[in-house]
């Protein structure tokens, strides 16, 4: 699946990586890991990546940690209740779209760890 598949491409370039396939497991790893960084998918079940991005956001533990959403809205925009401007307003780092080429998740991952 994606999840794993891009964990595969992460690791590969010595990131440790935690996997959550809902937005509820999602907050449960943040809490007990304190990434580095985090990838949301947006369609994700329980608790979608706009609501946890803002929630991330909004926590002053958490706020700091850069968020990227991963997302194939974009293109899907008309036939989901999701729209591009309610990623914006979510004030996630980045915003990448499904499907992304590795080395250009990887370039965008190592930008945001840099700063």
């Amino acid at each position: 699946d994606f999840c794993e598949a891009t964990k595969i491409i992460l690791e590969s370039k010595s990131y440790e990586v935690s996997i959550a396939y809902d937005g509820i497991e999602g907050w449960e790893k943040v809490k007990a890991e304190r990434p580095d960084l985090i990838v949301l998918d947006v369609m994700m079940p329980k608790k979608d990546g706009y609501a946890m991005c803002k929630e991330l956001k909004a926590d002053q533990k958490y706020a700091e940690i850069p968020v990227v959403l991963l997302t194939a809205v974009a293109e899907n925009v008309p036939t989901t209740r999701y729209t591009t401007l309610m990623g914006m307003e979510t004030e996630a780092d980045d915003y990448i779209d499904k499907p992304v080429e590795p080395s250009e998740l990887v370039k965008r991952i190592e930008a945001l760890l840099s700063k």
